[in-house]
């Protein structure tokens, strides 16, 4: 293990764009977070890329002492079965919901399997957890999420199905990281289906505090349809996204006109982060590409 850190840092091994020519970048998400003194894998991508792109880092996989899936979709766990190739000792923390049958309807009426690899199922690497679990020390994972503000309007498209019947899925299967370290408090999301506004107020309730900072996807985009959320829907999120003092570090399914928007409304308060990206969060913050 190694010990603590003046700094957490954080770097993106996989999302759907890049500003470095030698990576290569996917519909997906996959984090490499040091902090706390421990090493976190959080979520994996959508295939054997985030080992591809590691290795061009000199980030070595084995290193990680815990992994983490934020929930059931093939973007997110596509990359599983790789890293446990890789990496042949740390735990996967994991909903145990994460293993249901999802769908997109990208066309009415027409599905699509999105979940997690059924040869994953059963493996003995799986820790599932509740509604709180720690990690390590201030590593906490958290996924009860209640409240309906601006839940993304893609939802609407994404599905469970029970026997021979689709149902909109609840996102009973996504789950959130907590780190905090010195004056670091770090909330991590993948997708944030749940709504990121619900997200961070049951951080709040959880803790007592707002966040530091935030990292991860905010689901605004929506897929079937090709639209962003409506202005006063982004107007609004923006507003209380500011009120909370954190700084956003979005990326992935923000959708880039959202994300546009979002700069537009926040300024310096919201970043994007690309794939090989690094983040140091301390005393003296740094963003860079590679």
């Amino acid at each position: 293990m190694e010990g603590a850190r003046k700094a957490m840092k954080i770097t993106t091994l996989v999302e759907n764009t890049t500003t470095c020519s030698t990576l290569g970048f996917e519909h997906g998400l996959s984090l490499y977070i040091e902090a706390a003194g421990k090493i976190i894998l959080f979520d994996s991508g959508a295939s054997e890329l985030l080992a591809v792109n590691a290795e061009k880092l000199g980030i070595d996989l084995q290193r990680v002492d815990a992994a983490v899936l934020s929930h059931g979709h093939y973007d997110h766990s596509g990359g599983l079965k790789t890293f446990f190739t890789k990496n042949t000792h740390a735990p996967l923390y994991v909903r145990k919901e994460a293993f249901g049958p999802y769908y997109s309807e990208r066309t009415e009426g027409e599905y699509h399997y999105i979940g997690v690899d059924p040869t994953l199922f059963g493996s003995n690497r799986f820790v599932f957890t509740s509604a709180f679990t720690p990690i390590s020390g201030d590593i906490t994972l958290f996924s009860k999420v209640d409240g309906t503000d601006s839940v993304p309007s893609g939802n609407q498209s994404l599905f469970r199905k029970e026997g021979e019947t689709y149902t909109v899925d609840n996102f009973t299967h996504e789950q959130y990281l907590s780190i905090q370290e010195g004056d670091v408090r770090l909330l991590v999301t993948g997708c944030s289906h749940r709504g990121i506004l619900n997200i961070l107020k049951s951080y709040h309730d959880h803790r007592g505090f707002h966040p530091t900072h935030v990292i991860g996807g905010f689901h605004l985009y929506n897929h079937r349809t090709g639209e962003p959320e409506k202005p006063e829907v982004l107007e609004h999120i923006a507003s209380v996204l500011l009120a909370s003092k954190a700084t956003f570090y979005t990326c992935h399914c923000t959708g880039e006109e959202n994300y546009a928007a979002l700069r537009g409304l926040m300024g310096e308060k919201v970043r994007y982060l690309a794939g090989g990206d690094m983040l140091q969060l301390g005393k003296e913050n740094q963003h860079a590409s590679t």
